[in-house]
């Protein structure tokens, strides 16, 4: 029996835990668990891969039972938001993983898919829903989702769907919930914004922290290696090859470097694909696996995958590029070092990058030695010159005189933040990683301009098709291209 069964799970998930190979429950699990299994409403914050996705649906299985007791034809009991696709879909595997001897029915929704799907396996009956804000909405609009049994809400990585505008979203759903329901909000990070909105939700909640605000794990070797700003590509060519990288994470801000800097890594021998939101999720979905599965040497990502990628045993991560705020640094590199192993993260920073290294050292009260990689070394008379962030705006780090630029959305305390762009957030404002509600979209389409308090949501992938494969939409708003039938229906907002 494993240290989890004092934790008052019952025996057939501590099974399914221990057949996971964990017997030691993280800090997070062993507060968080019995809190949630008593019944009362909880929010927990802890760093990125201290197992904050078990802490909550270990006793969300618990609580519903490890039978079944509705009729076949059921509605959810069980709901659990999260911010992107990626993150979505790792957190259903969870369920399946851990629920594994229950009878219980899972089901995950997002956008970039067929809806129809969807529509069929809510009909069969479902016990614990995980959805994206977006499509979920897509579904209360049609009808075709019954949220009235709703017996446990979980908002997870709830800085980050603050951070892309999804505040209002979670309010219009939370509308349609029963008002009688456990509340668990799950974030890495505790900015006011998010204890604001547990207070309007929550009753006499728990409050878990098991870290401050910027916290690394120990585990993470950090380095950073000063370079000249036009040898990035032959650096990192060169760390693959003389550090002997089997595998490797790699950041970069904007979606066309990603694509460009996989294809170059491709072409040294080096394979590589990207993952951002302007890919389709056949592409994201085939990424991930081979990426997984240990075909790939390379996943190029943006900030989208920050949050959304759970690898065991994932050595390293490199930020090619630094993020613009501080904050995204601390979940780029928790992608390693998960679930008690170790890992290491290279920064490749430029003299332009310095001011973001500093505000990264701010945030995580480190003090980074700069090395240098011999022949890569950083020209010592080179200016600093405005930094790229996806469509020719110019930015400093947050707090900085630097230009906002349109890759950001407003957040509530006036600071502007990058959003990974994998679900449009509904709310006024520029739409992250390139995407625009009107004018020409980054691959030279239009989409259509808001009419008045009408407005029109673009596909999460920003592209306007109907699917993964769709053709184009026309100038008018229309979005039915040639993909996959009821992708995204438009809607208007407050209809």
């Amino acid at each position: 029996m494993s240290d989890f069964a004092a934790l008052g799970l019952p025996e057939d998930l501590l099974r399914a835990v221990t057949e996971r190979g964990y017997t030691i429950p993280t800090p997070v699990q062993a507060q968080a668990i019995p809190i949630i299994l008593g019944l009362r409403d909880v929010i927990a914050g802890a760093q990125t891969g201290t197992g904050k996705t078990a802490a909550f649906v270990l006793p969300l299985l618990a609580r519903l039972g490890t039978q079944s007791t509705g009729p076949a034809r059921r509605p959810p009991r069980a709901l659990v938001l999260t911010p992107t696709r990626e993150l979505a879909a790792q957190v259903e595997e969870s369920v399946q993983h851990y629920g594994k001897y229950c009878r219980l029915r899972s089901l995950v929704m997002f956008g970039g898919v067929g809806i129809n799907p969807q529509i069929d396996g809510l009909r069969r009956g479902v016990d614990i829903l995980v959805s994206t804000p977006g499509r979920l909405l897509d579904h209360v609009g049609q009808r075709t989702v019954d949220l009235s049994a709703v017996e446990i809400l979980v908002l997870d990585e709830a800085d980050r769907m603050l951070d892309m505008g999804f505040i209002r979203d979670i309010r219009r759903i939370i509308a349609v919930l029963p008002k009688v329901r456990q509340n668990l909000l799950f974030s890495a990070t505790f900015p006011p914004e998010i204890r604001e909105l547990a207070s309007s939700l929550m009753r006499n909640p728990a409050q878990i922290e098991i870290a401050p605000q910027g916290t690394t794990a120990e585990r993470i070797a950090q380095q950073v290696i000063v370079c000249d700003r036009g040898r990035k590509k032959e650096l990192l060519v060169h760390l693959f090859q003389t550090r002997q990288w089997q595998q490797a994470l790699v950041f970069t801000r904007t979606k066309h470097l990603a694509n460009r800097l996989a294809e170059q890594l491709d072409s040294q021998g080096i394979t590589a694909m990207a993952i951002h939101g302007n890919k389709s999720q056949t592409a994201r979905t085939k990424a991930l696996f081979e990426f997984k599965n240990g075909r790939l040497q390379a996943l190029v990502a943006t900030d989208i995958a920050a949050r959304g990628i759970d690898i065991s045993e994932l050595p390293i991560v490199v930020n090619y590029e630094l993020p613009m705020v501080a904050e995204d640094y601390v979940h780029r590199i928790g992608r390693t070092a998960r679930a008690g192993a170790s890992g290491a993260a290279f920064s490749l920073v430029c003299v332009d990058e310095y001011r973001l290294l500093e505000s990264i050292e701010r945030l995580t009260r480190q003090r980074f030695t700069r090395e240098k990689e011999e022949g890569f070394e950083p020209d010592p008379s080179a200016k600093p010159q405005p930094i790229e962030t996806g469509r020719g705006q110019q930015r400093g780090p947050r707090g900085s005189s630097g230009s906002g630029g349109n890759d950001a959305v407003r957040r509530t305390d006036g600071n502007r933040r990058p959003s990974p762009g994998n679900e449009t957030p509904r709310r006024s404002g520029p739409v992250p990683e390139g995407n625009r509600r009107s004018g020409p979209a980054p691959d030279g389409n239009r989409r259509a301009a808001p009419a008045g308090d009408a407005q029109r949501r673009a596909p999460v992938d920003g592209n306007r098709h109907g699917g993964p494969g769709g053709g184009n939409g026309n100038a008018n708003g229309n979005t039915s291209g040639n993909g996959n039938p009821g992708n995204y229906q438009q809607r208007q907002r407050g209809r």
